[in-house]
C-alpha cells in the first residue's frame, strides 16, 4: 500500500495526511492562491479545514512568515469562505 504524504497544519501543528488539509500556494510571481487540486506549482503551506486553525495562523502571522510576504485580507476571507462553505 502506498504511504500518504504527511503535512503539518500552520494553526494547530498537528500532522495529518496531505489530502486532509487546505493548501495555500505562493507561486514564483509572488501571488498567493488557494490550491483546491493540491497540484499548483509553487511553495505550499497547509491548514486544517477548521476556522480555529485559520484564526490561530492569522493571529501569530504564521502564513506571512512561511511565505515571507504580507498576506492580503482578501486571501483570508477566501479561506474563511472555503472552510465555511466547503467550496
Amino acid at each position: 500500500m502506498k504511504k500518504m504524504p504527511q503535512r503539518t497544519c500552520m494553526g494547530c501543528n498537528t500532522k495529518k495526511d496531505k489530502k486532509d488539509f487546505i493548501r495555500i500556494v505562493k507561486n514564483k510571481d509572488g501571488e498567493i492562491n488557494i490550491d483546491k487540486t493540491g497540484k499548483m506549482e509553487g511553495r505550499g503551506a497547509y491548514l486544517c479545514n477548521d476556522i480555529k486553525c485559520l484564526e490561530t495562523a492569522i493571529k501569530i502571522k504564521r502564513i506571512e512568515k512561511v511565505f515571507e510576504t504580507k498576506i492580503d485580507k482578501d486571501i483570508y476571507e477566501k479561506l474563511r469562505g472555503v472552510m465555511i462553505d466547503g467550496k
